[in-house]
């Protein structure tokens, strides 16, 4: 997961690596130095979708940051075969009657019910049930998407209230909202504006208390420096373990 810091540049290399060529975006930001901090090193991310991402201070010279990615190649190219061999498995949706579907980290069977009725979206007894008239696949999808998005706005506001009282220098409720993105569970702006992808709502609950919990830490500390995973790990011991869960399921909960 990549945030929204206090960023100056990012800009599109390669490093060879092996008989491979690993693409990375490179996304620098501002010197701890000049805030009085001990310097940052490169902090390495393989997003969900497989993209590379190194993050370094902005002073930091072009042949430091691919050496720091070679250094951590191999466990950058095992993390993009995993996700690889993952979306290997993955088939786009059809929105039949009988597919899978994600809501808080279960699964539900998605059930059409064609009807004169207005189109609108139940969850019942295992099932995901849209009903309305002509059901063609973009309905179905739209009609879900829509059913999410009102979902995600009530689960994360109530999420939000349960975590919130974990983060001491939290003095008030931050502004959020919703964004669909490809890449990221969420975002904090210099600002203090929080993005939450609203698919992340198919998510097991510990899931979406760990991306919120995320992103209000960087209202305290804008990169991931060490002090920022001090203050994850003081509001979520566990959140090692409940990222790499998420991570798990990225591929699902995303594909559309």
């Amino acid at each position: 997961m990549s945030d929204i810091q206090h960023k100056q540049e990012v800009a599109r290399y390669s490093v060879r690596y092996g008989q491979r060529s690993l693409s990375f975006t490179w996304t620098q930001v501002e010197s701890p130095e000049q805030q009085g901090k001990k310097p940052r090193k490169a902090v390495i991310h393989v997003h969900p979708n497989g993209e590379v991402e190194v993050q370094t201070p902005a002073e930091t010279p072009l042949a430091e940051v691919k050496q720091a990615l070679l250094k951590r190649a191999r466990w950058v190219t095992e993390h993009m075969d995993e996700i690889r061999e993952r979306r290997r498995h993955i088939l786009s949706r059809e929105y039949v009657s009988g597919e899978t579907l994600f809501y808080l980290g279960r699964r539900y069977v998605l059930k059409r019910i064609t009807s004169d009725t207005e189109h609108h979206v139940k969850l019942l007894r295992g099932q995901i049930q849209v009903t309305g008239p002509d059901l063609t696949r973009e309905q179905v999808k739209a009609n879900l998407r829509a059913w999410y998005r009102h979902r995600a706005q009530e689960v994360f506001h109530r999420r939000l209230k349960h975590v919130e009282d974990r983060l001491h220098w939290l003095d008030e409720r931050p502004d959020w909202r919703l964004l669909e993105m490809k890449t990221q569970w969420g975002s904090c702006s210099p600002k203090g504006d929080v993005l939450l992808n609203p698919h992340l709502v198919k998510a097991p609950t510990e899931c979406i208390d760990y991306v919120i919990l995320h992103e209000l830490c960087h209202l305290e500390e804008h990169n991931h420096s060490q002090r920022f995973y001090d203050l994850l790990s003081y509001a979520m011991p566990r959140w090692e373990v409940v990222k790499s869960r998420l991570d798990g399921m990225s591929e699902m909960l995303l594909n559309e």
